[in-house]
Formats: C-alpha cells, sequence, structure tokens
C-alpha cells in the first residue's frame, strides 16, 4: 500500500528543524542495534559537510502527514552519474503503510532531474527491513560484503534509473 497522497514532501537541509525528529529516533534505533551510545550514533548522522544534501548536487525530502514528520532521507553525489540515498528513516509510529516507498519515489524522481542515471545506497546488516524494502523497490544487491568500520557490516544496492 503506498499512501505518497496522505503525505507532502517537503524540502529540508540536515539541521533543519523539521529533521530532528527523524534524525533523533533513527539514532537511537541505531544505537539499540548497533551497540553504540545516542549521542555518538546522533553525531555520526549530522556530521556532513551543510551543503552536501543541498542542491545542485545533493536534496533530502521529509514526508509530512498533517504537518508531522513521519519520513525523509536524502542523497547527495557519488560520482558524476550516481547519487547515493542517506538517512532513509520512517517515524517507528508510521511503519509499515507505504511512505518509505512514497519517500524512495519522490527521490528517485528528484534524482533524475539531476542529471544522474543510477543511485547507490548502503544499510547496515542489522537492518533486514530495510534490506526488504531496497529489494522490493527494485533495488539490485551488490556483492559483498563491504569493508567494515566496528560493529557494523554494510550492504550495498543499486539502481538504474535511466
Amino acid at each position: 500500500m503506498v499512501a505518497n497522497i496522505e503525505l507532502k514532501f517537503v524540502a529540508a537541509a540536515l539541521d533543519d528543524a523539521v529533521a530532528q525528529p527523524l534524525l533523533a529516533e533513527l539514532a537511537v534505533e541505531y544505537s539499540t542495534r548497533y551497540e553504540r551510545p545516542v549521542p555518538m550514533v546522533l553525531a555520526w548522522l549530522k556530521d556532513n559537510p551543510s551543503d552536501e544534501f543541498a542542491p545542485p548536487d545533493g536534496g533530502m525530502l521529509i514526508g509530512l502527514l498533517d504537518d508531522r514528520p513521519v519520513t525523509g532521507g536524502g542523497f547527495r553525489r557519488y560520482d558524476e552519474q550516481t547519487a547515493e540515498l542517506k538517512r532513509i528513516w520512517t517515524d517507528s509510529a508510521h511503519r509499515r503503510r507505504g511512505y518509505a516507498m512514497a519517500l524512495l519515489g519522490e527521490l528517485e524522481t528528484e534524482i533524475v532531474t539531476r542529471g544522474y542515471r543510477k543511485v547507490y545506497l548502503m544499510t547496515g546488516d542489522k537492518q533486514p527491513e530495510a534490506e526488504e524494502l531496497y529489494l522490493a523497490t527494485g533495488y539490485t544487491r551488490l556483492p559483498g560484503p563491504l569493508p567494515s568500520e566496528g560493529p557494523v557490516f554494510p550492504i550495498a544496492f543499486e539502481k538504474w534509473l535511466a
């Protein structure tokens, strides 16, 4: 079920107030799954140059439901033809309603308008819901495993858009 007709997507920056509730919950989730302190994870999630998720090479969208942020994520330049998805997240109280699929569709549309032809992303090995989402939306899992930093064993995906 894709519920994008209920959502209003707005452009945001990583440090915008509208993105903070999603990033805070994402930090708690990652902290629990990967056994790291919440402040450390939150700092890592926000440790990007301010323009990395901004036009012309990147972007960030937040999906609002009744003006409340319920899903969001961003992309940045990976290489000339590839955008990299980052910080894809849906509020735990709003999962299994199609909001993440709707978000991916909106992000992919924006990625194509920026001239990219492919999307690349990594997720952690303790995030089976993310793996399921990416496979269900046409992403191909790349051979792995990728090099690990700490307790996270990254899994990579890609999808050709054009």
